[in-house]
């Protein structure tokens, strides 16, 4: 089986694509590696350094599956350019699954984000509630979804909505909750956190890119739309957890972000589907990855400040 991965450089790909090869899988990798390439060689593998906007130079013949993580990734550097945000994740989106029903691609997996419910009242965010996002990235996420699912009848539409995503990965994220406590606690031995009742749904990256291995094998078994979160934890809880293993000072600061919601993944649950990892988990392996130096406080484990050095290059 041949999979066309877009994004497969970033966060989640690195850590999918030894994955997708493991499994006997063909992959092509098309990403702008704005954010550098941590994946090794591999007879099965083919990077193809483009921007995901250029559908018309996309090479597809004999693909099978389209996984499309390529976006531009949360809210701050969605802030940076609304004309690049909707291009690239919603524009492109459109452009992608069009191209890849043109060619016989069978099966298009595609990661949106839990962000798209915005701020509910509910104590549990189920997929039938409706969606009200409230930034630029929330919306073209939404947009997308429902272009994808217009084409359901040609395609297999599987549309994730993962909680924010926490763990070691290759090409690491110090820019999500987890991941940059942690890091706070390891460098400064002082965790800021803003507000702190606020709580987040939480996935281990291990488990969501499990969990694209489990679509690809279920294929039409399972189609539709899937909530991919299983730790609904407040900011404070998390910084206290990170504590337990590296004493640090907590300082809390007001907050003006209104988002709290606990992610109802019952119906992906009901799949079949088991996550294997936590929270817990992610802060163990991330003091690991620092304390033995395969991982480092820089600038380029956080989107926005790598956006902001090669804004010119955002059109």
């Amino acid at each position: 089986m041949h999979i066309l991965l877009t994004g497969g450089c970033g966060y989640i790909g690195s850590v999918l694509t030894p994955k997708l090869l493991n499994a006997g899988f063909k992959v092509t990798i098309v990403d702008i590696m704005w954010f550098g390439n941590f994946l090794t060689d591999h007879k099965n593998l083919k990077i193809i350094k483009q921007d995901i906007r250029d559908i018309d130079n996309l090479t597809m013949e004999d693909v099978d599956v389209v996984i499309h993580l390529a976006n531009v990734a949360n809210d701050p550097c969605g802030d940076l350019s609304s004309k690049l945000t909707w291009e690239v994740n919603a524009l492109a989106t459109m452009r992608l699954v069009e191209w890849a029903i043109r060619h016989n691609a069978k099966q298009f997996i595609y990661a949106s984000s839990g962000s798209v419910y915005g701020v509910k009242e509910e104590p549990q965010v189920t997929e039938d509630l409706p969606l009200v996002p409230i930034s630029d990235y929330n919306k073209a996420k939404m947009v997308s979804e429902r272009v994808l699912l217009s084409y359901k009848d040609s395609i297999v539409v599987q549309c994730i909505r993962p909680a924010t995503v926490c763990g070691y990965s290759p090409r690491m994220r110090l820019d999500v909750s987890v991941n940059m406590l942690t890091m706070q606690a390891l460098v400064n031995k002082k965790i800021t956190v803003f507000g702190g009742d606020q709580v987040r749904p939480n996935i281990h990256i291990q488990d969501i890119t499990d969990l694209v291995l489990f679509f690809i094998e279920q294929g039409e078994k399972v189609k539709g739309i899937y909530n991919a979160g299983f730790e609904n934890i407040s900011i404070m809880d998390i910084a206290k957890k990170v504590t337990e293993f590296v004493p640090a000072e907590i300082v809390v600061t007001p907050s003006n972000d209104p988002r709290s919601y606990r992610l109802n993944s019952d119906k992906l649950l009901r799949t079949g589907f088991k996550p294997k990892y936590n929270v817990e988990y992610a802060i163990k392996e991330i003091i690991d990855a620092f304390n033995t130096g395969n991982m480092k406080d820089e600038d380029g484990c956080y989107n926005v400040r790598t956006m902001k050095k090669i804004q010119d290059l955002l059109q």
